[in-house]
């Protein structure tokens, strides 16, 4: 029998001060038996950095939405989906091989990755030619000490504050707070 995912319960009140975005989102987190607080947290913190484009691109008009991550490699990590069914941004979250890049690439209009572990600059250097043609691509890199403070504050139901300042995020909840820079590798 297999094991089934852990559900987490996530109540995150953001404050994107780069884009004037402002909203709670209470969020379901299925953490699939292989995946790692530290990875779920990344997730996380990559849909509160991005929450913003619910507004810039839709009009409020959309579902931004954790998707079946590590249970269907074909389903984004996070999405945002119009309400005509069109993938407006599409994010994974670590260190994914080019072809389904590439094919992301082709089903939305943006898709964005965001690699955290200590491998990534190993895992960037083999792939960055592969993924230079990739005009709708964006790579950040999450620094691996923040990603390891976010796993810190994963509880099975959690309230956070999310602030999005100058391009970084800080997360806070009760158990602590996490301020993390991004950088653009692409």
């Amino acid at each position: 029998m297999a094991i089934k995912s852990t559900i987490f319960k996530a109540n995150v009140q953001i404050a994107d001060i780069d884009h004037g975005y402002y909203a709670d989102h209470a969020l379901t987190l299925a953490r699939h038996p292989s995946e790692t607080d530290e990875r779920m947290m990344v997730r996380l913190a990559a849909l509160a950095i991005q929450a913003h484009q619910l507004n810039d691109l839709c009009h409020g008009d959309a579902t931004l939405a954790f998707g079946a991550g590590l249970s269907d490699p074909d389903d984004p990590d996070v999405s945002l989906t119009d309400f005509t069914g069109r993938k407006r941004v599409w994010i994974e979250v670590g260190q994914p091989e080019d072809k389904p890049l590439t094919k992301a690439c082709s089903k939305a209009d943006s898709v964005i990755v965001y690699c955290f572990n200590h491998a990534s600059e190993i895992w960037w250097k083999g792939i960055e030619g592969k993924l230079s043609r990739l005009d709708k691509l964006q790579v950040w890199r999450i620094p691996t000490d923040a990603s390891q403070a976010l796993a810190q504050l994963a509880e099975r139901s959690m309230q956070l504050q999310a602030t999005v300042q100058e391009g970084a995020i800080t997360l806070s909840s009760t158990q602590g707070s996490v301020h993390v820079e991004p950088v653009r590798w692409k």
